[in-house]
Order: structure tokens, then C-alpha cells, then sequence
């Protein structure tokens, strides 16, 4: 299967700007009869043959449905039909000006949370009154972020607030919850979120709480330190009485390699003593963050001035460069070949090239040396979107057969051909589908949908979601479990999914026949619906 999913990206890829999409006139919404379908029905119950009709962007009826005049019948014989893939960890911000959101609905996402890892837009209220004008394809919900309101508030300084400046962030964070955020989210591995101590996140992560809000957590630490990263972000939970997501549970550090296990047992743990906590996972062994986080935090204090000074000061240098090799080197690495570049604008050449090979390419060594001086360069031209090799696959799997770790893609939205992104933004859910349930058998078909539907829903409090249930909003995605698999590899990452014809966003064709319906845009904005939550 492995072999046919590479022979096809080169079609695909071709076949991005040809047949990627249709300008179909939109299905109305009230007027499908999905007929012989496989239907899993995101509860985690095993499959059943049925019918579902579609009327007015609900589920109408399940079961057997009789033929009704002037209604469209979409014979799907040998296709499963499962409620439309939840996302609650995106960077799709940009959703407004990229309102077909393209990489997502292709691999059945027809719902998506932004203003993850403590990034989002400040003014809520505005963000989503854009997004109601321009209209987009999928339903949208947002976090606020911590490191965007203390930026606003603070800038990039190294310091605790003051009670006027946490004050202002606690305005912030409340105007945000009350124009539609669905809850608070932090990341602190990134500046200025780094710099915040535990207490300043509790009052914050309160104000969002007592707003029946999520706390949502890129933790300080995935790897080296992630006992305690955990412990950390679980108190958070505790203390503001609020919901708890950890975002993209991993372990990082090869050097804590095989330790998925104990890190599980700390949720678990803390669910026994009724903390809400909960998880997700891209299902990949590599990330994607920026060349500054392989940094130690302090040098990026202040503006690209501060940091541009502190790498051209010679003492300054010579600390950062021992630093750096320090946190590589504690996570089991012995030099930076595990990144690769993604993106990096001052010179694209670059795109797709480990640290060490540029060292080679630019200095003629792939020293230690040579690849920190390498960094060194291109984080005072103003930094890199990289990818990090970072995982062991063994990890990811034993994460995945948690029944609290849900599927997310940390993604953004992908132009096509645009740089050497990650995969998992064009094929994080399908990889599930194909790779973890067909082929390895880590988990089944009906908990890999379960894992992408009413698991979110329930957690993020997004009522009438995630189920194929009468009343339900019809978000729903066709595909053929035996053919569905990721097209996208690390090398060549811009390629659609296959095996995944129909996706229909409240009840209208967002993809149809593998075609993007370019003139459908259907989605709307989610709020939480705290009482929904941990009801399925």
C-alpha cells in the first residue's frame, strides 16, 4: 500500500492547479439521500448498513429511508460514512482570506479550531465578524491566545506582569470569551509564553474557565521534562477550574524515548481524581515549529534588534552556541540533521534541507560547528518554518491507543506548492485511516472515527456535532476504507488525499466526486456549549 501511495503523489501533485476543483452549483440542503452506506456513527459502536437523509443541513433520518420525491440519491455502496472530521488543533487563523480552506475539507476536516499555541487573533469579536462576511468552508472556532495577549499587552520581555498588566490581559482574555471564544490556549515553548510563570497562566486560564471555556496547552516541555510539563499543565486545569486539552502529545527527546506510557498514566491519573483532561495527537514522528524554539528562550527576548545583537556579540555567541548544543544534546541528539527546513524565505533554495546539509552546501562542513553558525545566519535573517524528526514510531502508537488522546493536525492552510511543509496538513486524518487502522492495525476503523468526531465535540462542548445522529448537523465525509490513504510525504508534501470522494459541510457539498465545490461555503462559527460537554 505504502508503494501505491507514492506512486500516486506525482499524479496528484499534478493534478493540484488541473482538476482540484469545481465551480458544480452547490447541492441544496435539503434534498440527499445518502442510500447503502457503512455507517460508523462516531460513537465508537461497530458499523451498520443503513441509509441517512439530508434536509435543511440536518440529519433528517437514519436507518432505512424510503425514496421521496425530488430528492437527490447518492448511491454510496461499498463507502463508509462518518460525521466530518473535528480539528481541534489548527494554526488556520487565516481562514478568511483562505476561505476554501482546501488541504482540510480534502481529508474530511469540516470543523476546525484556531488560535492554538497561544496564538490568535487579540480581537476576537473581529476575527469572526470577518470570517461571517467573507464565509468560508468550514466550521470555525476559536482559542484565545496568551502569548498574542501578552504581547499586546507586555511585548517580548522576560518579566512578570504587573497586577495593572495582568489586569489588562484578564480584559483581553474575557472580551475575547465573550465575542465567541471557546477557551484559552497557551504555548510555552514560545516567546513571550516562555516567560510566564504558572500563577499568571491560572488567572488568566480562570477568567476563560469561569466563561465555560477549555484550556488548551503546548506545554513548556515534550520531551526532556514532560513529568513535569504535564503536572503543570493539569494544575492549570485544576486550579481555574476549567477543561484541559494537551495539545500534540509526543515525546521529543529520544532520549525519554518509551516513555509514552508513564506520561499516559499521569492523565489517567488525574481523571481518577476528576480533573477533565484530555488530549490529541498528529500522527506522525516529526513536528513543525519555527528555527527559534532549538534556541534557549532568553536570546529572543526583545525585537529581531535584540536578538540580531546578542548573536553578533562575540561572548554573547559563544554562550548561545554552547547552550543550544546543550539542549540538543540532553534530548539525544548529536547534532541538528533532525531539522529540515520547510520555509525559509531569504533563500528557498534551502526548502527541504536538514541543518547539516545546508552547513555543507553554505560552508563546505556539516560540523557542529558549521550547522550552529548555519542557524546562527538564518535566525538573524529573520528565522525559518522547520520540521523536526523528533519521535519514535512506537510512541506514537501506544499514544494513539489511549481512549482520551484525540487526532489533530497542528496545521495551517496549505498553498500548494508554496515551500516543504509538513504532510500531516494534507493528510493527518486519512494517515490515521490508512496507515494506523488498515495497514498496522493500532486501533479500528469505528475508534479512529470516534477519535476524530465525538471525542472533540464532546471535550470542546460543540453540541449537535461529531455524530451521525438524527437532529445532528449533517457534516459528513464518504470514503472507501479499503483505498483511503495520505498522498503527502515529507519530500513531496503538496498532495491531496485519495480515496475520500464526497465531504458535505451542514448538509452541503463541500467536495464532491474528489472535486473542491469551489462555490460552496457553508461553515459556521462554533461556540461551546459547556453542559454539552463529556455527554457522548
Amino acid at each position: 500500500m505504502r508503494a501505491i501511495r507514492a506512486a500516486l503523489v506525482s499524479c496528484i501533485v499534478a493534478g493540484l492547479t488541473i482538476t482540484g476543483a469545481s465551480q458544480a452549483p452547490v447541492t441544496p440542503a435539503n434534498s440527499l439521500h445518502l442510500k447503502n452506506a457503512t455507517i460508523i456513527d462516531g460513537s465508537g459502536g461497530a458499523p451498520v448498513k443503513g441509509d441517512i437523509l439530508v434536509r435543511d443541513g440536518k440529519i433528517a433520518q437514519v436507518g432505512t429511508v424510503a425514496a421521496v420525491q425530488g430528492v437527490e440519491v447518492l448511491d454510496v455502496q461499498g463507502m463508509a460514512v462518518a460525521p466530518g472530521f473535528i480539528d481541534v488543533h489548527t494554526h488556520a487563523d487565516e481562514v478568511a482570506d483562505r476561505p476554501l480552506a482546501e488541504n482540510f475539507i480534502r481529508m474530511g476536516v469540516t470543523s476546525i479550531v484556531a488560535g492554538n499555541c497561544g496564538g490568535s487573533a487579540v480581537d476576537v469579536a473581529a476575527a469572526l465578524a470577518k470570517i461571517r462576511t467573507t464565509q468560508v468552508s468550514v466550521n470555525y472556532a476559536t482559542l484565545v491566545g496568551h502569548n498574542s495577549v501578552r504581547a499586546s499587552v507586555m511585548g517580548r520581555e522576560r518579566r512578570a506582569p504587573t497586577p495593572a498588566e495582568l489586569e489588562k490581559m484578564r480584559g483581553l482574555v474575557r472580551d475575547a470569551m465573550t465575542a465567541g471564544a471557546v477557551g484559552f490556549s497557551t504555548g510555552l515553548q514560545y516567546i513571550p509564553g516562555t516567560y510566564a510563570e504558572t500563577a499568571e497562566i491560572v488567572e488568566l486560564a480562570k477568567v476563560a474557565g469561569a466563561a465555560g471555556g477549555v484550556y488548551v496547552s503546548h506545554m513548556r516541555n515534550e520531551g526532556t521534562a514532560i513529568d513535569e510539563a504535564v503536572a503543570e499543565t493539569i494544575a492549570v486545569g485544576e486550579a481555574a477550574q476549567c477543561p484541559v486539552q494537551i495539545s500534540h502529545l509526543k515525546i521529543d527527546a529520544p532520549s525519554r524515548w518509551g516513555e509514552a506510557e508513564r506520561v499516559l498514566g499521569l492523565i489517567d491519573a488525574a481523571r481518577k481524581r476528576g480533573v477533565n483532561v484530555e488530549a490529541d495527537q498528529y500522527a506522525y514522528t516529526a513536528g513543525s515549529s519555527n528555527l527559534g524554539i532549538r534556541f534557549p528562550s532568553w536570546v529572543l527576548e526583545g525585537g529581531q534588534e535584540q536578538i540580531v545583537a546578542r548573536l553578533d556579540d562575540p561572548a554573547q555567541w559563544a554562550k548561545i552556541k554552547k547552550e543550544t548544543r546543550e539542549l540538543f544534546e540532553a534530548r539525544g541528539f548529536k547534532d541538528l540533521s533532525f531539522s529540515v527546513v520547510a520555509t525559509y524565505r531569504p533563500d528557498p533554495s534551502l526548502n527541504g534541507l536538514s541543518i547539516k546539509q545546508i552547513a555543507q552546501k553554505l560552508r563546505g562542513s556539516d560540523s557542529v560547528d558549521a550547522q550552529l553558525e548555519v542557524a546562527r545566519d538564518m535566525l538573524k535573517a529573520g528565522g525559518a518554518q522547520m520540521v523536526y524528526h523528533l519521535m519514535s514510531e512506537k510512541d506514537v502508537a501506544r499514544i494513539m491507543k489511549h481512549p482520551m488522546v484525540g487526532i489533530a493536525s497542528d496545521a495551517s492552510i496549505n498553498v500548494p506548492g508554496q515551500g516543504v511543509p509538513h504532510p500531516r496538513g494534507y493528510g493527518n486524518t486519512v494517515r490515521v485511516l490508512g496507515k494506523y487502522v488498515r495497514e498496522d492495525k493500532v486501533i479500528t476503523l469505528e475508534e479512529a472515527v470516534r477519535k476524530m468526531t465525538s471525542l472533540p465535540a464532546a471535550h470542546f462542548g460543540f453540541a449537535d456535532r461529531g455524530m451521525i445522529k438524527q437532529g445532528y448537523a449533517a457534516d459528513l465525509v464518504v470514503f472507501d476504507p479499503k483505498t483511503v490513504a495520505e498522498a503527502a510525504t515529507f519530500a513531496a508534501p503538496h498532495a491531496y488525499p485519495v480515496g475520500m470522494p464526497h465531504v458535505l459541510v451542514n448538509g452541503v457539498f463541500v467536495v464532491r466526486d474528489g472535486q473542491v465545490v469551489t462555490s460552496a461555503k457553508p461553515g459556521m462559527i462554533l461556540k461551546t456549549k459547556a453542559e454539552n460537554r463529556g455527554s457522548r
